[in-house]
């Protein structure tokens, strides 16, 4: 196999357009499917579904894909251990994070980034709307995710630790919840539509339908709210961890673990090889968060 076939094929797929993926490439869609219909050939299957409005996948062709993009990755990674990288990371680096998770902890980072790589220029987007990649012409996208999106590649940076927490004045007037179930008596924040909390203990998962006089779409908002003794929160160590370490939060029902799916991963474009201002900023924040991340650690000590 060829691998410029394959990296045409997940771009194809990526964009859902043979003329997108032509113009992406500086081909004519004419080649395009032709270079399509050679893949077809060789594993004598149907790999797109075409109608009139867009082009999908078949099974066979879902199939190829997951493989294809695992390919392009080792091929990549071969590249960039084999190259003595004769230049360094040079050129703009456009980025996109969360709002709050960018505030906290990609932007103490960034002068450090940007006096070790001086020939690197940034353009770091912070909002917490879902920006496309390719369509916006991004390198990079920081995102609190569990990948599912075949047509990007994710590298792990850091977990997303999740805790109860309130602030002493609260459990003090309200007192502690000792079980899971007893956190349906007290005043629980809760952002729109998360009104039931998954804890696991030994004995397995718990599921508590919760309510208070506090919800919001912001999650800011209830951590202000937990530090000023409204209720208790769900909130991601990256977010409360300092407030965890101060005291002006506490854990509540440390012994169960607030269930999370979810991890902070930097992702990007499966069909674009890594630029080395990519690969040096991913390392950058994968060796600053530290493993665990300085948040979780009760020494705070930022790994810059």
């Amino acid at each position: 196999m060829d691998t410029a076939d394959l990296e045409l094929f997940a771009r194809v797929v990526a964009l859902g357009s043979f003329s997108e993926a032509a113009r992406a490439f500086d081909l004519t869609p004419a080649a395009v499917s032709k270079r399509m219909a050679r893949l077809e050939r060789q594993f004598d299957v149907r790999l797109f579904q075409r109608t009139t409005r867009r082009l999908r996948t078949t099974a066979e062709g879902a199939t190829f894909h997951r493989h294809a993009l695992r390919i392009l990755a080792d091929a990549e990674a071969a590249r960039e251990a084999m190259s003595r990288r004769s230049t360094e990371p040079a050129g703009l680096l456009r980025i996109t994070a969360p709002a709050s998770f960018g505030r906290m902890h990609i932007s103490p980072v960034v002068p450090a980034f940007m006096e070790r790589y001086p020939e690197v220029a940034l353009d770091l987007s912070l909002t917490d709307g879902l920006v496309d990649l390719v369509e916006e012409g991004l390198d990079l996208a920081i995102r609190i995710v569990q990948p599912a999106d075949s047509s990007m590649i994710a590298r792990r940076l850091a977990p997303n630790r999740r805790v109860l927490c309130a602030a002493p004045k609260y459990l003090e007037r309200y007192g502690t919840p000792s079980t899971p179930a007893e956190l349906a008596d007290h005043d629980c924040l809760v952002m729109h539509h998360q009104h039931v909390w998954t804890l696991e203990s030994p004995d397995g998962a718990e599921r508590v339908r919760v309510s208070g006089s506090l919800q919001t779409n912001n999650a800011e908002v209830l951590r202000d709210a937990a530090v000023a003794g409204i209720g208790i929160a769900r909130k991601s160590t990256w977010d409360v961890g300092h407030l965890l370490q101060s005291g002006e939060l506490v854990p509540v029902l440390p012994e169960y673990a607030v269930s999370t799916h979810v991890a902070i991963h930097a992702m990007y474009p499966s069909a674009r090889f890594l630029a080395p201002r990519v690969g040096a900023f991913i390392r950058f924040l994968q060796n600053c968060f530290g493993d665990p991340p300085y948040w979780d650690r009760s020494d705070q000590e930022s790994a810059l």
